[in-house]
């Protein structure tokens, strides 16, 4: 688990100290750093080079996370040449380790600045040494992008990311093959059973509790759409085959749907609530927006699970802009206040002054009682705005 990371002169953030907890929520506007704070963990993990020779690739698509450019796009415009980008990255009980990267005009890789001595060296490696299997380095990872694919009928396979690393991809691309994989799979984690998993059986009078995946995944679906149940089909050694049915009152269930032909929040909410309730003890999972296209009742929701997750052995980091999802975590911290102290908030802002552009990051804590110890402007007050402006 990543206790910190450090950033100094990366892309927007001109130099911020991030204590990483349990769940760990990026908030603000537009252009404010969020994305880039995920970056800078993206481009970590796909530098393939790293561990070995220090260099931090910065174009790791198809195959990576990200595709930012050179040197000149993620170094920190209103720094001095001379100047590195900086990454202090420790894990949980570890010492920190400091990574100087510097800049080389038009380059598409950064390279370490700190590693000729041999002492730096021998940190350096003894660094990744022990951390190499940590989940930021390791299969114990999950992103999930914000332009995840859209609805559709028929899913590839993939038998190295599903099978092998239990992932279903950068774009949620394997969702249904993962379903279909592991649906009948019990999930990991009780505390994410869904409230309406106990069936009682009236022969032998107790009550029954279907852990499997794909009934945890319809149970939450039913909270974004009620009724709604998932059907996977394989239909080849390459494809699989994603339909939506809903239960139907004294009849069973209705027709199958094609994907296409229901609302594309059930779609994408799938991904989601697929890479939380399939979470692994020691995961990390960096999900942007999960309320994308989710009716706000869904969102708050979904930032109930989200929380339930983080009191697990799991590590969140999300990107959100819903003050459902907010208030969802907020509301699932009042109802078990233990969850607070794994809990923070980061919100972005943009400053600009007459010399420079840079982001200011507010550390926000969550009391027992659901409250913030901090309330930036434009955060949770934008519902008060348009209702004053209606009065």
């Amino acid at each position: 688990m990543i206790q910190s990371i450090e950033l100094k002169n990366f892309k927007c953030i001109k130099r911020k100290y991030f204590p990483l907890r349990k769940l760990n929520l990026l908030l603000g506007l537009n252009g404010s750093g969020k994305s880039s704070f995920i970056q800078s963990l993206l481009l970590l993990r796909q530098s393939d080079e790293l561990k070995s020779k220090g260099r931090l690739t910065l174009n790791g698509l198809p195959n990576g996370y990200v595709n930012l450019g050179t040197s000149k796009d993620v170094f920190y415009q209103y720094a001095k040449k001379e100047d590195t980008i900086d990454v202090s990255l420790q894990f949980k009980g570890q010492e920190a380790l400091e990574i100087n990267f510097v800049y080389e005009f038009e380059s598409d890789i950064l390279k370490t600045k700190n590693l000729s001595h041999p002492l730096s060296m021998g940190q350096y490696h003894n660094f990744f040494l022990n951390h190499g299997s940590d989940s930021l380095f390791s299969s114990n990872f999950q992103y999930l992008s914000v332009n995840r694919v859209h609805p559709k009928s028929i899913h590839e396979k993939s038998f190295h990311n599903v099978e092998r690393l239990r992932n279903i991809g950068n774009y949620g691309q394997y969702t249904t093959h993962f379903i279909e994989t592991f649906g009948n799979e019990e999930i990991r984690f009780d505390n994410l059973i869904h409230k309406d998993s106990h069936i009682k059986d009236e022969a032998l009078e107790t009550k029954i509790v279907n852990k499997t995946l794909i009934n945890q995944i319809n149970l939450w679906m039913g909270e974004i759409s009620p009724g709604v149940n998932i059907r996977t089909t394989s239909i080849s050694s390459d494809e699989v085959l994603l339909e939506y049915v809903y239960k139907q009152p004294n009849f069973g269930n209705t027709n199958r749907f094609k994907p296409d032909n229901v609302g594309f929040g059930i779609s994408y909410a799938l991904h989601v609530v697929t890479a939380l309730l399939a979470s692994r003890p020691g995961e990390l999972i960096i999900i942007e927006n999960p309320e994308s296209r989710i009716h706000p009742r869904g969102q708050a929701e979904l930032g109930k699970l989200i929380a339930l997750v983080a009191q697990n052995d799991v590590q969140l980091i999300i990107e959100s802009h819903s003050e459902h999802i907010i208030n969802g975590i907020r509301v699932a911290i009042k109802d078990n206040p233990s969850l607070k102290d794994d809990t923070i908030f980061f919100y972005f802002d943009r400053i600009i002054t007459e010399s420079e552009q840079y982001s200011k990051i507010t550390n926000i804590e969550i009391d027992w009682n659901g409250e913030l110890s901090e309330y930036p402007v434009n955060m949770l007050d934008e519902w008060s705005n348009l209702l004053l402006q209606l009065l």
